[in-house]
């Protein structure tokens, strides 16, 4: 693993503070069916962390007392933890909009044949990791035969009306570039990847989210190993662009991990830095006072850039 001292020294990034929060972005587990080159989370199916039902309820309470309206379940697979849908069926009950981040490899997996169908009735926004539209770059990055599976499950979400205009179904793509470089522009990218879907598979999908890859966990480590990563962190700080802080997912969003642990941002979470609202440790989601975090700072550290540079990037895609 990558060293990440770093990350733990003074950065020269500018010092931000939240904003009001919307986002309650949670980490079921570090459990994965895929272990892919760009993931920040060393997630893989040798990992058996998983968030417990109690843990849950705190999660659950906490967004009924803070009137949070978007739940987004993250991982590992986040499908795989076995309270999955207990969480879903609770949150959509209270009315709060939920997202899955899906690799879509898990909709094909045995034991996971009714997933889709399950996320569909409960209408569960679904953000679904597909680094590319070619299939030699997909496997590259997620392993082998990755794509043909991708693409069995994103028909079989069209079936049930994911991606169809005006079915109340949203099924976002997610864009991850390969190697030292920036994601390109979303726009234009959303369009190739429509035209391509379609002509060649008959897919359809709403939006494309173009993300930057983050010097952090298993991408940084690959990056050292290459002598890539000095350079990649020049090139996000080159791109920097101070507009993007307005739009920073850190301002109105809060990350809680397996354990229930709050940060500011995911990536925060796998560097183990604690709440800016909280800098003398670790602090759970439910010792958290009531409506605490507005106005208060975030902690930052040098791989905040990937977040500002160029287009800017966050779970939502780009900023600008």
């Amino acid at each position: 693993m990558h060293n990440t001292s770093q990350h733990q020294e003074p950065t020269d990034f500018p010092a931000i503070s939240r904003s009001t929060l919307e986002i309650l972005q949670v980490n079921l587990g570090y459990r994965c069916n895929l272990s892919c080159t760009h993931c920040h989370v060393n997630a893989g199916p040798k990992r058996t962390e998983a968030m417990d039902q109690a843990t849950m309820d705190q999660v659950l309470d906490f967004i009924e007392r803070e009137n949070i309206h978007t739940l987004d379940l993250t991982g590992g697979a986040p499908e795989m933890n076995p309270h999955f849908k207990y969480l879903v069926k609770r949150a959509r009950g209270m009315n709060v909009t939920v997202i899955d981040r899906c690799n879509l490899v898990i909709l094909q997996e045995y034991g996971f044949e009714d997933l889709a169908l399950f996320l569909a009735d409960n209408q569960v926004v679904i953000t679904a990791s597909l680094p590319c539209y070619l299939q030699d770059n997909v496997d590259k990055q997620r392993g082998k035969g990755t794509f043909m599976s991708s693409l069995a499950a994103l028909k079989k979400l069209n079936r049930f009306g994911y991606g169809i205009p005006d079915s109340g179904l949203q099924l976002n793509l997610v864009f991850n570039p390969q190697g030292v470089s920036l994601p390109p522009e979303q726009q234009p990218l959303e369009q190739a990847y429509k035209k391509h879907l379609s002509e060649n598979y008959g897919i359809v999908f709403n939006k494309l989210l173009a993300l930057t890859n983050m010097p952090i966990q298993r991408f940084a480590s690959s990056l050292s190993r290459k002598g890539q990563f000095n350079s990649y962190m020049q090139l996000l700080k080159d791109n920097y662009r101070p507009e993007n802080l307005d739009s920073v997912m850190c301002r109105n969003t809060l990350s809680v991990d397996w354990q229930g642990y709050v940060y500011d941002c995911d990536f925060n979470q796998m560097l183990q830095l604690p709440l800016g609202a909280s800098p003398d440790g670790k602090i759970r989601l439910g010792d958290l006072k009531r409506g605490a975090l507005t106005g208060s700072p975030i902690t930052v550290r040098q791989h905040c850039y990937g977040c500002t540079a160029g287009q800017g990037s966050s779970c939502a895609g780009a900023l600008g």
